[in-house]
């Protein structure tokens, strides 16, 4: 069974319909049959709220909270192990700290990270990347 981690920019590309929307889509239907895994790390559902809640008010992010809570997706809390595991790999790599909870998430369960951010391209060798086009 694949496993796969949702970074805030495929979830984002999903809920906006942008390029690659139906990469997630497809993946969350394999979720949904039973012929893979999907986790999302509380940090990147963070930051999704936050942007969403920057770009469209409250009463939208909300919504969004709602409508993912609905998707076939494990909610991974921060504890220690998955935090130091994401401050080893932002010491290590120039990205933002959120991306390195998935890729952290990513690495701990053997897991494709599905996103299109360019950032996790100098963390290739350290996690598989799903890229979305």
């Amino acid at each position: 069974m694949k496993n796969y981690v949702f970074d805030s920019y495929s979830l984002l590309a999903f809920l906006e319909d942008e390029p690659g929307a139906d990469l997630v889509e497809r993946v969350l239907r394999d979720i949904l049959k039973g012929r893979a895994k999907g986790f999302l790390s509380v940090i990147n559902l963070g930051e999704i709220y936050y942007i969403t809640l920057r770009e469209q008010g409250r009463e939208e992010a909300e919504g969004v909270m709602e409508l993912l809570a609905s998707y076939p997706l494990r909610l991974i809390d921060a504890d220690w192990s998955l935090t130091r595991e994401a401050a080893v790999l932002k010491e290590k790599y120039k990205v933002a700290y959120a991306d390195c909870f998935a890729a952290a998430l990513g690495r701990k369960n053997k897991a494709a990270v599905l996103t299109g951010d360019p950032e996790f391209k100098q963390m290739e060798k350290e996690v598989e990347i799903l890229w979305l086009p």
